[in-house]
């Protein structure tokens, strides 16, 4: 294949799907690293130009890393489902992103969709698209996960309760668990980042956890973000274990470099299924994601950051997850530079994660060496809650002492729940209103239930 197009009097030349799709990226530091970017913004123009006119049916023709290279590309062909594929399949990329901003095309038609669509197809077309545009079509997907509680709804915003300590001190995680508890965070899971991964530490960490939730009756589910030989472990030893975790990438390089692989996380998710801890749905799984990753273990095949993150989504979704979610400032500048890049990358992935079915939520985050502030992460936030994200972290304060990253803390929940009208999860927004920390929907009580703030009295004091 050769690809062709101009600009001006420049005319530019594409070798294969993988150049065009690399160099019709939004300017990214991670690409550039790897010296597949556009040299200039000419080229950037042609690529899309190029990108546009291809069919959907060509990245079903010519996969951009080999099948018998890579097992998520075996993955990606055995999960497509042609008759799914059907309404789009006569398609180009520029024909497809105008039929997803129609009108009539609303959350039933791109739910019917899911399993028609590839990865690289909606990172193709999300390469097309303005921030705008990824946002109007991201918040017409309804992507509903169950556990103790319902997340994805429409109208509802979930957080992650992030209490990290760097000791995995119980105090400190008590402390930053109460915190959050009586700001209304928690909803789509406690999930405590652990310092020391030992099977005794972390299963200590879930065992408080779980003493807490049945103590107050909390409709919520725990994690610890361990390994997931950790946690297999610990699930046969009879540990809560409530959300199995683990980070996952788009290439089965990227995997390995994770110390994992396909069966491992099947095996982990029927040892979690077997226990059945779950009251309202099967959905056990937690993934975690991030533009650059495959890139940091030399296992991107000359493919660019976003469609390879996209890959990591196919990954997901094999094991129907309770959570997704992309870390998406977190690797640092040499993936995405600054403000502008994290921004656009939070809303890519969300976007392509709720296109292929995915519960995507977004660590609105960035490392302390980023060319970005807290002003760039408050844009971010805001599109996404418009977005119709699914959850987004609450860490104490914004800053995360352990991980040493800044992200978004309980205030921020508030604030966009208040601006935009959002509400937690059904079940957990009665449990705040009925330990009166909630009055109704968003608003906070200025008095909290006595019984709550005894917590210190007894966990976090034992």
């Amino acid at each position: 294949m050769n690809y062709r197009a101009s600009v001006g009097k420049e005319q530019y030349s594409f070798v294969d799907l993988k150049e065009v799709l690399a160099k019709a990226s939004p300017r990214r530091s991670a690409d550039e690293l790897a010296q597949i970017a556009a040299k200039s913004e000419s080229e950037r123009v042609a690529a899309k130009k190029v990108l546009a006119d291809i069919p959907l049916r060509d990245f079903l023709r010519f996969p951009i890393i080999p099948g018998e290279e890579d097992d998520v590309t075996r993955l990606i062909l055995d999960q497509h489902e042609l008759a799914a594929f059907a309404p789009v399949a006569s398609l180009t990329v520029g024909e497809f992103r105008d039929w997803l901003l129609s009108p009539s095309v609303q959350n039933d038609t791109l739910s019917a969709l899911r399993r028609g669509l590839i990865p690289e197809m909606v990172a193709a077309v999300s390469k097309l698209m303005r921030n705008q545009d990824l946002v109007a079509v991201a918040r017409k997907c309804e992507v509903i996960t169950r556990f103790r509680n319902t997340i994805g709804l429409k109208g509802r915003l979930s957080v992650r309760l992030q209490p990290n300590h760097p000791t995995d001190h119980l105090q400190g995680i008590a402390a930053s668990m109460l915190d959050g508890l009586l700001l209304g965070a928690g909803d789509a899971v406690i999930g405590v980042n652990p310092a020391t991964d030992h099977p005794k530490n972390v299963r200590g960490i879930l065992e408080f956890i779980e003493q807490v939730r049945l103590r107050y009756q909390i409709p919520t589910q725990s994690c610890v973000l361990s390994h997931v030989t950790t946690q297999i472990q610990l699930m046969r030893e009879g540990a809560p274990v409530d959300l199995v975790f683990q980070s996952i990438g788009g290439t089965e390089g990227t995997n390995r470099s994770f110390g994992i692989s396909l069966p491992m996380l099947r095996e982990a998710r029927e040892m979690a299924l077997e226990l059945k801890r779950f009251t309202l749905g099967s959905q056990v799984m937690y993934f975690e994601t991030g533009q650059g990753s495959a890139l940091s273990a030399n296992a991107h095949h000359g493919v660019d950051a976003q469609t390879i993150e996209a890959r990591a989504y196919a990954v997901a979704r094999e094991f129907d997850p309770f959570l997704v979610n992309t870390v998406v400032g977190f690797i640092g500048p040499e993936y995405l530079y600054d403000g502008k890049q994290i921004i656009r990358a939070g809303l890519e992935d969300h976007f392509c994660g709720k296109l292929l079915g995915l519960p995507m939520g977004c660590d609105v985050c960035y490392t302390n060496h980023a060319e970005a502030d807290g002003n760039d992460m408050d844009l971010l936030l805001l599109a996404l809650g418009a977005a119709g994200c699914t959850y987004i972290m609450g860490v104490p304060g914004s800053d995360d002492i352990m991980l040493g990253y800044q992200s978004t803390g309980f205030h921020d929940a508030l604030f966009l729940r208040n601006t935009l009208g959002l509400k937690p999860a059904p079940e957990f927004e009665q449990w705040l209103i009925q330990m009166g920390i909630f009055k109704t929907g968003t608003d906070l009580t200025e008095d909290k239930n006595p019984l709550l703030l005894d917590f210190f009295k007894n966990e976090a004091s034992s």
